[in-house]
């Protein structure tokens, strides 16, 4: 298939695995950008010298198209970036800011630039910024989400309305025919995380993609609205903030609660107590964990047959 995502990225699927903290390393992306989609390597957990092993580690791995995903929040931005110049990699997500501040300095150096937004406004933001295309990602997304709460079945349309450059549509997306809905509401590609967290490849600890794949309906919820949304599994660290926020608990008292490192301690160490499971609605119907190359082909395989079944009605 060729569209508009293929084209821009060079790949053969407009499947992209999501750049997801602490379960999107080198050997994620480079299973899925061999497997025909985009592989991502997820910035947001990573020191700058880190993210350089894990770039060197995905070239090595595949001749592929990779990206890195980069929270532009992140205190070590500039580094980071340097890091992702240096390396001549040719594709960059990034998110949790304005790309305005950096993509001029991109496009020196002919990258190609992706904001995740949540929505219409900031979708029409990054493409005058000079984005190549957005991310249109609904609050059932796992980890830090949108203010808006906008579900992605509403948010996709009213972004492809807003906007000329290509939409890729996360959020509630594991499945092929979950695919196939977002493309009949005009996305050009989509952006998967939940499903590939729980893949062999992924760096998440056994422990947590075990907590996936055993999840049901209901068990992920958004929290600390007033410090930035965060959607994450029901343990006792979200019995915690869950007691604060009804307490009426300030913003920095919510911080203070998270600590440090809650993230890692969860999904990379897997302590599945105190530890923030950030982790999509649709974990609810994984159930398996597979290499990443077994996801992507059985991802566009139920987009086809979905195609071709509706086609004939």
């Amino acid at each position: 298939m060729e569209n508009r995502i293929t084209q821009l990225f060079e790949i053969k699927y407009p499947i992209i695995q999501a750049g997801m903290i602490w379960c999107s390393g080198w050997e994620l992306a480079s299973a899925v950008s061999n497997a025909g989609g985009l592989g991502i390597i997820g910035s947001g957990s990573m020191y700058p010298q880190i993210l350089q092993e894990h770039i060197l580690k995905c070239k090595a791995s595949t001749v592929k198209p990779f990206a890195v995903n980069v929270p532009l929040l992140y205190p070590d931005i500039d580094k980071h970036i340097k890091i992702i110049l240096d390396e001549q990699v040719k594709i960059v997500f990034t998110s949790a800011g304005n790309p305005k501040t950096w993509i001029s300095i991109f496009k020196d150096h002919g990258v190609k630039v992706v904001h995740v937004v949540s929505s219409s406004k900031f979708a029409k933001k990054a493409e005058d910024a000079g984005c190549d295309a957005v991310v249109a990602e609904g609050f059932e997304a796992g980890g830090h989400n949108g203010r808006e709460e906008t579900t992605t079945m509403v948010l996709i349309p009213l972004v492809k309305n807003a906007v000329h450059i290509p939409v890729i549509a996360a959020g509630g997306i594991a499945t092929g025919s979950a695919m196939l809905a977002a493309f009949a509401l005009g996305a050009d590609g989509v952006q998967i995380g939940t499903r590939f967290a729980a893949s062999i490849e992924s760096s998440a600890h056994d422990a947590f993609k075990q907590k996936i794949i055993s999840s049901e309906e209901g068990d992920t919820l958004l929290a600390m609205k007033k410090v930035v949304p965060v959607r994450m599994m029901r343990n006792k660290f979200f019995d915690e903030i869950q007691q604060a926020e009804d307490r009426g608990a300030t913003a920095d008292e919510l911080k203070q609660i998270l600590g440090r490192a809650r993230a890692k301690k969860g999904m990379f160490e897997g302590d599945l107590d105190n530890g923030e499971l950030e982790i999509g609605e649709v974990s609810a119907q994984v159930r398996e964990i597979k290499p990443a190359a077994e996801i992507v082909e059985e991802i566009w395989q139920e987009f086809i047959k979905g195609k071709e079944k509706l086609a004939a009605m």
